[in-house]
């Protein structure tokens, strides 16, 4: 299998080949750019590989920019030293990715997952995936929703982020609920409001609610793995966090 690795701090490099080589002694290492310029000379010249590990953040850019020039054929790993919440969209899209400093047991695991993907994707499938993950990580990019307009009588009142507490649906219908405690409706899908507020604030706690860390008073230990959260202005209903989110909710709420 030949492997291409971009990456722009020497350490990490050469961390990255060692890890790689006592992994799997058969895999090649064809390569090791790092820059975007000349990721994009390489991919310029034709050349092709098995798998691509890349960092994120190069010293003249992103390396998206370089997919984006050239949409890639291969499946790619990303090693980055941003948190889970920043780049969520790499688990959804089925691309892997690992957090410096990268451990072998990691990598190990992120090249079975290459080797089980490979069996089932086409190249043609692996650009379609990378390009979707582009589009995702675009909408990511831009700016995080600060204010909501919401309709009060015959009135339209701006609130700004600090004074929500909570959205979360009714008979289909979603909510926004202020630390004052009073509720707006708001033309807003909990899906699209998870994608407009801003992570390190709002977390999804479950299919119903989405919460202000703010608004987060009492967490509590539930039967089967489960969290149970209180929340301020109280809610008639329990608020659960599910056993497989709890530790990100738990991480995110420790940061």
């Amino acid at each position: 299998m030949k492997v291409l690795i971009i990456e722009d701090e020497y350490p990490a490099a050469e961390r990255l080949e060692k890890l790689i080589r006592k992994l799997d002694a058969r895999i090649e290492i064809v390569g090791v750019l790092d820059s975007v310029a000349s990721a994009k000379q390489w991919f310029a010249a034709g050349q092709t590989v098995a798998l691509i590990l890349s960092d994120i953040q190069l010293s003249d850019g992103l390396s998206f920019e370089i997919f984006e020039a050239f949409p890639a054929h291969s499946p790619i790993i990303f090693t980055t030293s941003y948190d889970e919440f920043a780049i969520k969209a790499f688990r959804v899209k089925s691309i892997d990715y690992l957090l410096k400093p990268i451990k072998l047991p990691e990598l190990a695991a992120a090249i079975q997952k290459y080797e089980a993907l490979k069996l089932e994707f086409s190249p043609l499938a692996y650009a379609k995936k990378v390009e979707s993950l582009l589009d995702s990580l675009e909408m990511s990019r831009r700016p995080h929703k600060t204010r909501f307009l919401v309709k009060n009588g015959e009135q339209l009142i701006p609130l700004s982020q600090d004074q929500v507490a909570y959205f979360y649906t009714a008979n289909e219908l979603a909510c926004l609920v202020g630390r004052d405690g009073r509720q707006y409706l708001v033309d807003y899908t909990l899906e699209e409001l998870e994608a407009l507020v801003d992570p390190n604030q709002f977390f999804r706690l479950n299919r119903q609610f989405i919460a202000q860390v703010t608004a987060i008073q009492k967490i509590h230990t539930y039967f089967n793995g489960k969290l149970k959260v209180d929340l301020r202005p109280e809610t008639p209903q329990e608020v659960l966090v599910s056993r497989e989110k709890a530790p990100a909710f738990k991480a995110w709420l420790d940061r």
